[in-house]
């Protein structure tokens, strides 16, 4: 049971380690071949939005809030990829030690 024990606190010290490393890293994703793109961390905190001055027409507002939201929609599926990357090895694709439901892991 102790060896157990030690085993759940290495997971959970590099699950920690990996969500930490997830939440430094930059993702940038686009809309529009580049007009719009939106920056976010790899744990999906939005940090900038970039919009090239030709996408802005203020008769059509309505296609650069669509190119945002789609920015937005890529960058945040960048980072979701990039979790899964760095957290699926950590948890065996099961949500926490193959499964046992321990609470943090």
């Amino acid at each position: 049971m102790q060896q157990l024990m030690k085993q759940a606190q290495k997971m959970q010290q590099q699950l920690a380690d990996a969500q930490a490393e997830l939440a430094a890293t930059e993702v940038e994703g686009s809309a529009g071949g580049g007009l719009v793109s939106a920056k976010v961390t790899g744990g999906g905190e939005l940090l900038a939005i970039t919009i090239d001055p030709r996408a802005i027409d203020p008769d059509d507002v309505e296609t650069l809030q669509d190119l945002v939201v789609a920015a937005v929609r890529d960058a945040t599926r960048r980072a979701g990829e990039l979790a899964a990357d760095k957290l699926g090895p950590l948890t065996g694709g099961m949500g926490g030690l193959g499964g046992l439901g321990i609470p943090g892991l």
